[in-house]
């Protein structure tokens, strides 16, 4: 009886989040300063492109590439902040509380500013490479800590100091600047979605694809690891290699999402614990989709707000996202801290 409630809450849940995030994707085709019927919306869409008229390109050049970009990387945020969760064993561990997005911002920051001043552009792939050892190396820092740090609390606050550490270089890296690249980093550093093309798309798309399908692979090996390192040794688990693919995955999902829209906060956090708030589940085969779906579902509906709500002007994306999803973090510390209380 139990079983077939919980298969049901399941199959419920995941309709009502793709619902959700066919809903966004909806919203965010339709919305716009330009207004468009949804008829002719729907035939520039099925026209795959070939219409070239003005509305034909604010739909394809904008609208379209924007909120696939919100679906993609919202949910590569999601997946990557549940492989933190599990790895640290931490409810607060996430590629933006840890640092690990300012590491990767702060290796884009030094590619975008030196090699523009040779080059008249900087290809993706250096801007991906870069951010993606930017987050390996602070991801290194932060392990170093974490092995000799316990309390949560603790390790929260190492993740936010190493954050300020590569902000901090960040903007001092930015003296070095012309005035237009200086203009073109902030703008990013901010996060968007606004600047994404097809093509960088495409190619971050299919990296958050596969490091998500290998995400998914790993769901055997987590679940024995939620039940601790010697379980998981006793079921056959290589945990050191098994640990490296986890850290591996989890930077390489949020490294593609900084080199495309800059670091965006929070979402890598809240997105886990809200899917397994509604699953009732931990399972890494029901909360790694359910991640992705709902981070993605959660991107689209915050970069709707951060265009629309003080049009012409726009928010940065971390600055909605950080309004839904610091309440989140400030959630989980407090119930951490009821279970010690009842513990004590």
């Amino acid at each position: 009886m139990k079983r077939s409630v919980r298969t049901a809450r399941t199959v419920l849940m995941f309709a009502l989040l793709v619902f959700a995030f066919w809903l966004g994707v909806v919203l965010n085709v339709n919305t716009g300063s330009l207004h468009i019927p949804q008829g002719e919306i729907a035939r520039i869409i099925l026209s795959g492109g070939r219409d070239q008229g003005r509305e034909a390109n604010v739909i394809w050049k904008l609208r379209l590439p924007r909120l696939l970009a919100a679906a993609v990387l919202g949910g590569a945020l999601g997946v990557s902040g549940y492989l933190l969760q599990n790895f640290f064993r931490n409810p607060i561990a996430g590629p933006y509380v840890l640092g690990i997005s300012n590491g990767a911002k702060l290796l884009v920051g030094v590619a975008m500013i030196f090699v523009l001043r040779r080059f008249s552009g900087v290809p993706f792939w250096v801007i991906m490479a870069s951010a993606f050892i930017g987050s390996m190396l602070v991801t290194g820092f932060v392990l170093l800590f974490a092995r000799r740090v316990k309390s949560m609390t603790a390790l929260l606050i190492i993740g936010i100091m190493i954050g300020s550490v590569c902000t901090a270089a960040t903007d001092f890296l930015v003296q070095f600047a012309d005035d237009a690249n200086v203009a073109n980093l902030h703008d990013w550093s901010m996060g968007s979605f606004s600047a994404v093309s097809w093509k960088n798309l495409h190619v971050a798309s299919a990296v958050i694809l596969l490091a998500a399908a290998g995400s998914f692979l790993l769901c055997k090996p987590i679940s024995a690891y939620q039940l601790g390192e010697a379980y998981a040794q006793s079921m056959g688990v290589n945990v050191k290699r098994f640990r490296v693919l986890l850290i591996g995955l989890s930077s390489l999902l949020s490294a593609s999402v900084t080199a495309l829209s800059g670091p965006i906060s929070f979402v890598g956090v809240a997105v886990p614990h809200l899917t397994k708030l509604l699953f009732g589940t931990a399972k890494p085969q029901i909360v790694i989709p359910g991640s992705f779906l709902l981070g993605g579902a959660f991107c689209m509906y915050s970069d709707l707000l951060a265009r629309t709500l003080f049009a012409p002007s726009e928010l940065a994306i971390s600055t909605v996202t950080a309004v839904f999803g610091a309440p989140v973090v400030i959630m989980l510390m407090l119930q951490r801290q009821r279970r010690r209380e009842l513990d004590s």
